[in-house]
């Protein structure tokens, strides 16, 4: 495009015009851009916090591949056995036996439900990430005192219980001995040794971790486990350490991934974001439509400026770019205000956490959000390309205007 053609444009944008209706649909069209880019902007950066962060929130608390029994019954045994060849599969770097059901927590003043999940604990033993970086506590006090059982706490878990560090807790288990009078519950003295925050309502609010021995013991279990959790340097690679996995288990553990564990959470985010774009890209048709508007009509307020053009010898695919350009430049102010004030926005409300939301439903406390500059170039390339084909019509009726029609009467 030369000179000539972008001088027309910026000059017939800047120029003051007859009808002040066509300069307030400019705005609105400028605006329109703007909104939907922000709202994009906004929405993406929603989705793309919600996915982060619970999926590296589930990721450091679950594993990347666990192997259960594929009918369960009485836990997985020779376990022992199985650990060294899991480790040997490409891209496996942690294998840790657990074993977990469900008890009753009894604190000073009231009790509360749980799931007591045994794994090995102590220095040097491979633990899930929230572990290693305790709210409270420390994980060397396991293997100090093997006399004295130990148990970690999820931080709303010891809030319901009434419990602190270093409290006293009593674990009830359902496993419990026969009497004539039934099975009664068994009653276990625990030491609170450290107290954990995942940022998952749900995990800090049921789950409390213990030695696999003392889990065996109230469970009232031999030496088995229930699960074997691989954690891997690439969580993209799980289906395929899954299939490796169950070649060396054999037919009656089977291996399950973290995407099918979060099969339905993944999915819900998923088309979040489809219906997040489809209903933002409406307001980019509107805001094309504003465009096209104006470029109708001012079309027809310079159609005169036009004839004298082409007289002079201007042609007619310059006539056609003139009024392209004014559409693309509309387009492009309001997608850099957009942008502007989308990642402004998002920046501000990931920092200071204005929108809350209820644990208990969302199983975070606020509204995460995370922009990616990707997300940037490809919204800036829609609403600049919807911008494009809006200024199609106009331009071709510019360019087929005859200076004899248009002239004639002057």
């Amino acid at each position: 495009m030369s000179r000539f053609e972008w001088m027309v444009a910026l000059r017939y944008l800047r120029a003051k015009r007859k009808q002040t209706v066509i300069s307030i649909i400019t705005i609105i069209s400028v605006l329109g851009v703007a909104a939907g880019v922000t709202s994009l902007i906004i929405a993406l950066a929603i989705n793309n916090g919600f996915q982060s962060t619970l999926q590296s929130s589930l990721l450091s608390a679950t594993a990347h591949v666990n192997i259960l029994e594929r009918n369960p019954e009485f836990g997985i045994q020779n376990w022992q056995s199985l650990i060294p060849q899991l480790r040997r599969i490409p891209h496996v770097i942690n294998v840790t036996p657990g074993l977990y059901g469900q008890v009753a927590l009894k604190g000073p003043l009231v009790g509360a439900g749980a799931v007591l999940k045994g794994i090995p604990l102590g220095i040097g033993a491979s633990v899930p990430d929230f572990l290693r970086h305790l709210k409270a506590g420390s994980l060397s006090e396991f293997g100090s005192k093997p006399s004295e059982s130990r148990i970690i706490l999820g931080s709303r878990l010891a809030e319901q219980a009434g419990v602190v560090l270093h409290s006293p807790v009593s674990v009830i288990s359902y496993q419990g001995r026969l009497t004539p009078l039934g099975v009664m519950p068994s009653l276990f003295r625990f030491r609170v040794a450290g107290i954990f925050e995942s940022g998952l309502y749900q995990l800090d609010s049921e789950w409390a971790f213990t030695s696999l021995e003392d889990a065996q013991r109230v469970l009232d279990l031999s030496d088995v486990v229930n699960t074997i959790e691989l954690r891997l340097d690439n969580i993209f690679e799980a289906r395929n350490v899954a299939r490796d996995a169950e070649r060396i288990t054999g037919p009656k553990l089977i291996a399950t991934t973290w995407m099918e564990q979060n099969r339905s959470l993944l999915n819900a985010l998923r088309l979040e974001k489809l219906v997040s774009v489809i209903t933002v890209g409406l307001i980019e048709l509107v805001a094309a439509l504003n465009i096209l508007v104006v470029l109708v009509m001012l079309v027809m307020e310079k159609h005169r400026d036009i004839a004298i053009l082409v007289s002079m010898g201007a042609r007619r695919r310059q006539i056609q770019r003139i009024f392209v350009i004014q559409g693309l430049m509309i387009g492009a102010l309001g997608c850099a205000i957009g942008l502007a004030a989308g990642y402004s926005t998002a920046a501000l409300f990931n920092h200071y956490r204005w929108l809350k939301l209820d644990e208990q439903i969302y199983a975070l406390s606020y509204v995460p959000f995370q922009s990616h500059w990707v997300d940037g170039i490809w919204v800036a390339a829609l609403a600049l390309i919807t911008s494009f084909f809006a200024t199609l019509h106009p331009s071709r009726s510019a360019s087929r205007i005859a200076p004899a029609e248009a002239l004639r009467y002057e």
